[in-house]
């Protein structure tokens, strides 16, 4: 893949085809003459608008436009947000006449429920803000209806040439140059384990960080940690612990099918879902994560998966590099609790597949409203992911960052020292990883399409449901008096697939075709 650092930094947007598929290729040649072209309009466009994109609008410090900004921001994200928005308002906010006033909705299924409801105005829904926190799904529905601006009114081709342009390709839904989502931080998929509580099980069974590389090889290890923790208790029959477990269900379908050569979900030219179930990969996908989980060797039980390495219930997870920073520096569970330590891996492929990672995160969304309020929302948006703000964003929200003079490590380490920013060294040390590996690892992210939401949520559920329901299943076969092979046999055998295949497929293909 490329490294953010470099090999892109001259340029904006791919081709069409690039974008529909999320694919992202170098083309350097291209690149550099769209940014010739893009600075050639900007110094054109300057004498209409300055540096403030081809619509301007005046502004009065002495009666301030208030924009509102809607997030899902928690915690260490929600605290940097706030404090950066502060600094806005109280310098370069009070100097132009623009106040943001910022507020959470909580969590994304939160936000995107009350962005929904304000687009459709749905009786008792807010007003719509000025500014969203949006995943594409959602922006692209908001656009649909026509409520969203086109942000290359308010900026310039100059200024976004400042953007990783991959980033940029995921908030541009027409086959054109217009841009509706803009990159503020973004995350990939990074593998975390619990160094502690591994080594001792490395040792007995022979296992090494190299068997973790693969969705084969992490299946197969997690066997082996079954067995090897259910004989620490020969008394004991059949209470081995599970190893492993993964936050997104949908990425691993995703991503997985792409390892594999195979575009799940792509939208045609109309913007409509075609639905690419290749059985055999889909077999594979079975196999490893459905197969392990009911058998015991992989888990589920908190909100997430760095929940359940802290209270003890696996070891290793899958997650989303924002993640690091809620990695536990502890294990609380009935033997008590015990520091543990950390190691940060690639997430695996599939094996014989191509490297691929998600590319993921929330931009920013801003609706269509005045001249006024727009010109403004894109002011606070322009100074929010200027390069030092950008990375005091991501380095204390766990986030990557956006721009392409700020993805690399020493300017990520430099911002911290600077800033004298409080940022855990897991948090550093993932970002560290994710940055050293864009030149090896293929970032993909679905293009937006009609219903995308809708099919994210059967490939969350539909495979997961399943396996949580049939180790329930599983294990209450055994407590009624069943081995665990009798226990297991209906729910691992050809006719299990078979039916959650069928049934799979269905209901993918009807979320992408439904027209509620």
């Amino acid at each position: 893949m490329h490294r953010r650092t470099n090999r892109r930094a001259a340029g904006v947007a791919g081709s069409c085809q690039a974008r529909r598929t999320g694919r992202i290729r170098p083309r350097k040649a291209a690149l550099a003459a769209f940014a010739l072209a893009g600075v050639l309009a900007a110094a054109l466009s300057a004498g209409c608008a300055g540096d403030s994109g081809k619509t301007a609008a005046k502004l009065d410090p002495s009666n301030p436009t208030t924009i509102t900004v809607w997030d899902y921001y928690n915690g260490a994200q929600q605290a940097s947000f706030d404090s950066l928005v502060s600094e806005f308002n109280s310098t370069v906010g009070r100097e132009k006449g623009i106040y943001v006033k910022s507020k959470t909705q909580g969590s994304v299924p939160e936000l995107e429920k009350a962005i929904s409801n304000s687009s459709a105005s749905e009786v008792g829904a807010e007003e719509m803000p000025n500014v969203f926190s949006s995943y594409a799904d959602t922006a692209y529905n908001v656009q649909q209806q026509g409520k969203l601006v086109d942000l290359t009114d308010y900026f310039t081709p100059d200024e976004l040439s400042n953007y990783v342009p991959d980033y940029l390709d995921e908030g541009r839904f027409d086959n054109d140059d217009s841009l509706y989502l803009l990159p503020v931080a973004k995350s990939t998929e990074v593998t975390m384990l619990d160094e502690t509580d591994w080594e001792p099980f490395a040792q007995a069974a022979g296992a090494t960080i190299d068997d973790l590389a693969t969705q084969e090889g992490i299946a197969a290890t997690a066997k082996r940690y079954y067995e090897y923790t259910d004989a620490l208790t020969p008394d004991v029959p059949d209470d081995g612990k599970a190893f492993y477990g993964r936050d997104s269900l949908s990425n691993y379908f995703i991503i997985g099918m792409r390892q594999m050569g195979v575009d799940l979900l792509a939208p045609d030219a109309d913007g409509k879902a075609q639905v690419n179930v290749d059985k055999e990969k889909i077999r594979r996908l079975w196999d490893n994560y459905y197969i392990p989980f009911v058998s015991g060797y992989f888990d589920a039980v908190g909100k997430f998966r760095s929940d359940d390495v802290k209270t003890g219930d696996i070891i290793c997870y899958t997650g989303s590099t924002a993640s690091a920073a809620y990695f536990p520096d502890r294990v609380v569970d009935d033997n008590g609790t015990h520091e543990i330590g950390y190691q940060i891996i690639m997430p695996p492929t599939f094996e014989g597949g191509n490297a691929v990672a998600p590319q993921q995160g929330a931009g920013m969304a801003v609706a269509k409203s005045d001249k006024q309020h727009e010109y403004a929302s894109c002011e606070f948006l322009k100074w929010f992911t200027e390069k030092q703000n950008n990375l005091r964003f991501a380095a204390t929200s766990s986030y990557l960052p956006v721009r392409t003079d700020a993805n690399n490590i020493d300017e990520l380490d430099s911002a911290i020292r600077d800033e004298n920013l409080s940022v855990s060294p897991k948090t550093r040390d993932c970002i560290a990883m994710a940055m050293d590996s864009f030149d090896d690892v293929e970032l993909y992210s679905l293009k937006s399409f009609d219903n995308a939401y809708a099919a994210r949520k059967v490939l969350d559920h539909s495979l997961n449901d399943k396996a949580t329901a049939n180790k329930a299943a599983v294990q209450a076969a055994m407590a009624a008096g069943q081995s665990r092979t009798e226990a297991l046999e209906p729910y691992v055998d050809d006719a299990a697939f078979e039916q959650w295949y069928a049934s799979f497929c269905q209901q993918l293909q009807a979320a992408a075709e439904s027209t509620e």
